[in-house]
């Protein structure tokens, strides 16, 4: 009986291992989380804002 479980744990503790891994590659290599949905558009938006951002604070 404990076989079964040690076949049904092993593929799910090997896809957790994989799935922290890419969140600590990904974080390590552009210092923030990904979005998940991150279109063009919503690059640009991004982009515009922290320019508005920025001219704002420069003024104030």
């Amino acid at each position: 009986m404990t076989w079964i479980w040690l076949k049904v744990a092993l593929p799910l503790g090997i896809i957790a291992a994989m799935g922290n891994a890419q969140y600590y590659i990904h974080k390590a290599a552009h210092g923030r989380l990904e979005h998940i949905g991150n279109d063009m558009w919503d690059v640009a938006m991004e982009w515009q804002d922290k320019k508005l951002i920025e001219k704002v604070c420069r003024y104030s």
